[in-house]
């Protein structure tokens, strides 16, 4: 509880307005144990299926968007035909964003099928079907049968040995998928296993239509693949619209890595404002 009222009070969106953002969680801790599911409206139009106990998604109900910097710089980088890539997309929240407010074509990956069936859900009542496809499959650097977690909301992932409460997946190569296609952007939230994926996306890297990568997790492998492939890693800014060397004090729950800085900061300074709660960024 402690931390979630941190969280709450901390978001540079609620910072002064933390007694709204109580009242917001308050309310939907009620509410939510009313009934399965509520549509709830969301940025620029869009709506999100919520249920109780979606840690991310009920976020975005409580502070505006969930994850500050790393939502804005989608909102702010992807146009209408960018080919955004969602890896380890869960509920949708990022896919609603890219297709539902900026109008791009999403590929969202997500390997459990009962998670996929709400990523679905939410695609649904956007009326975003013909820019988002859904690959209900793992990423990794091989085609094989795996073993991903079940029960852990967004913590959910390939599993480790040992792991119990367990369902099997099928694993496919990024490049494999793509086969040539260009994307614009990945967002690679795999909870550790973004290196793996990585191995299998080689090929993808090198394309340069690919601008941008947010990872959750960063290792040296991940680093130095980056590295290779001429990314490098900055901090994101959506108040100034700004790349800095250094980290910022808004918070992000991603690694923003990018490739040609000049194209990318030109796009997030002639991005049309966003209107998030009360505020337009």
């Amino acid at each position: 509880m402690l931390n979630i009222i941190r969280f709450l009070y901390s978001h540079p969106l609620t910072r002064k307005s933390k007694v709204k953002a109580l009242l917001r969680f308050i309310v939907w801790q009620i509410k939510s144990r009313l009934g399965d599911e509520f549509i709830v409206p969301w940025i620029g139009g869009t709506k999100l299926a919520v249920r109780h106990g979606m840690k991310g998604a009920t976020g975005n109900i409580y502070v505006g968007i969930h994850e500050f910097a790393d939502m804005l710089f989608v909102l702010h980088f992807l146009r209408p035909d960018d080919l955004f890539l969602d890896v380890g997309a869960n509920v949708g929240s990022y896919t609603v964003l890219a297709s539902g407010v900026c109008g791009a074509r999403t590929w969202a990956f997500e390997p459990d099928p009962e998670t996929t069936k709400r990523l679905g859900r939410n695609i649904e009542i956007n009326g975003i079907g013909q820019l988002a496809t859904i690959h209900e499959v793992a990423l990794g650097p091989n085609t094989t049968d795996v073993a991903f977690t079940i029960g852990r909301d967004t913590m959910n992932r390939v599993a480790d040995p040992g792991d119990r409460n367990v369902r099997i997946v099928r694993q496919r190569r990024l490049d494999e998928i793509l086969d040539g296609r260009a994307p614009t952007m990945m967002k690679l939230d795999v909870e550790g296993y973004e290196d793996e994926v990585l191995k299998g996306a080689d090929a993808s890297l090198s394309k340069k239509s690919l601008f941008a990568i947010q990872a959750e997790s960063v290792s040296e492998f991940l680093g130095k693949t980056l590295d290779r492939h001429g990314f490098r890693r900055v901090y994101y800014d959506p108040y100034q619209r700004a790349l800095l060397s250094e980290p910022t004090d808004y918070p992000s729950s991603n690694a923003l890595f990018v490739r040609d800085e000049v194209t990318v900061a030109a796009r997030l300074r002639e991005a049309p404002p966003v209107r998030v709660l009360d505020q337009s960024i």
